[in-house]
């Protein structure tokens, strides 16, 4: 597998080993032993999925407490992924990743707590799995403004479709800060 590591320290994008022939191919999406030695040590305790088509964001969402840590990747389709610091003292407090993950690519990208999360699909159509290190908990959820000047994402969308509480969302200075996860160091 290869590891690329991105500007925010733990976030990484994978790039799995995959087995192909004319059949098909072959793919290790997770394996405990091989994650905790490239530091992935984190015990994941839900997998979701989400559908969704062309011009949809969802995001940037993230937990406190109760972070969440996640390894996402594409089943079917392409997504624009971004991370995005949030941890209050953090040397990279505000700064974000962006990664593009397909089922072409085959590429993961791994987000630990303390960081908030978001994708747009920019394929027809497009099946993203997620692995979660926390479970979700309604009264720790928060979203961050997908479009925050501050951030400066460059969206390959200018009009998404987004949920309701996506649109309401806060830019991250507006953000009550216990309402933020702290850099632990």
């Amino acid at each position: 597998m290869h590891i690329t590591e991105t500007t925010l320290p733990g976030v990484r994008l994978i790039e799995p080993k995959s087995f192909g022939d004319e059949r098909g191919y072959f793919m290790e999406t997770w394996n405990q032993a091989r994650y905790a030695e490239i530091g992935i040590k984190e015990h994941f305790v839900q997998d979701n999925l989400s559908f969704s088509r062309r011009g949809v964001v969802r995001g940037l969402h993230f937990q406190h407490p109760h972070g969440q840590g996640k390894l996402v990747y594409v089943l079917q389709g392409e997504v624009f992924d971004v991370a995005v610091d949030v941890r209050v003292g953090s040397p990279t407090f505000g700064k974000t990743a962006v990664a593009v993950l397909s089922s072409e690519n085959r590429r993961q990208f791994y987000i630990p707590p303390g960081f908030a999360h978001g994708f747009c699909v920019t394929s027809e159509t497009a099946l993203f799995a997620y692995k979660c290190t926390e479970y979700y908990d309604a009264a720790a959820e928060a979203s961050l403004l997908w479009n925050d000047p501050a951030l400066a994402i460059d969206w390959p969308v200018h009009s998404p479709e987004l949920s309701f509480k996506d649109r309401t969302a806060l830019a991250l200075n507006e953000f009550p800060v216990e309402r933020l996860p702290v850099y632990a160091g």
